[in-house]
């Protein structure tokens, strides 16, 4: 799946106060059934959202909904920015996860902090993962609850985070290389993919120079 361009995104905030949002409630583990990475989000914080459960493959539709979950609530419809509380993402390593909520719509989250591994499968998705300062995060939060259709602009070039309204601008670090990732839509694999005439060029040089390391250099160098 091709990933998608991230420059700047405005979007519906929910503000889902919850610390230590593991894997597991994010995507429990029967969904784990396919690789598409598309077809996740119905599965999307299921424990949290139904009240019946369900196996991969399912129609959500017609589950019965938990209506005081915020994910369900109709002012919260259409979000697109997740607010969350410290060590989001914890537990296991499940791509799964960033897949769900990429799935679901959302194309941002900030938080005071990420699992690592959960920070690392994000940004390989698309999915942009912005740590801030406990202080501004509860400023965040005390914003979203008064108003419920509290956006946030994040633009990625600028590293900004604003709100027109609240005259809001806040600055967020992120490693250049991920930025330039993201900015690009791509991850390591189509950055180097980009080069691919530079290593076939490398490899058939090598081939020629050292044929030992192959057991049929003749073939390859076809």
């Amino acid at each position: 799946m091709k990933l998608k361009p991230f420059s700047s995104h405005t979007g519906l905030v929910l503000p889902l106060d919850i610390s230590n949002v593991d894997t597991d409630l994010i995507i429990p583990k029967q969904y784990l059934k396919s690789i598409k990475k598309v077809g996740f989000g119905p599965y999307l914080f299921d424990e949290l959202r139904y009240l019946d459960s369900a196996e991969y493959g399912d129609d959500c539709s017609k589950r019965k909904l938990n209506t005081e979950f915020i994910l369900n609530k109709e002012e919260y419809q259409g979000v697109s920015v997740l607010l969350g509380r410290e060590n989001f993402g914890c537990g296991s390593s499940r791509e799964h996860a960033p897949w769900a909520m990429l799935d679901y719509g959302f194309r941002v989250i900030i938080a005071p902090s990420f699992a690592d591994i959960f920070f690392s499968n994000s940004v390989k998705n698309g999915l942009l993962p912005i740590a801030l300062d406990t202080e501004i995060i509860e400023q965040l939060f005390v914003a979203a609850r008064k108003n419920h259709f509290f956006q946030l602009k994040v633009d990625l070039p600028s590293q900004q985070i604003t709100n027109a309204e609240l005259n809001l601008k806040e600055e967020f670090e992120i490693a250049e290389d991920i930025k330039s990732f993201l900015i690009a839509g791509m991850d390591e694999i189509s950055m180097t993919l980009q080069y691919k005439e530079d290593i076939k060029n490398y490899e058939n040089r090598r081939l020629k120079e050292k044929p030992w390391v192959a057991e049929d250099p003749k073939e390859i160098l076809k």
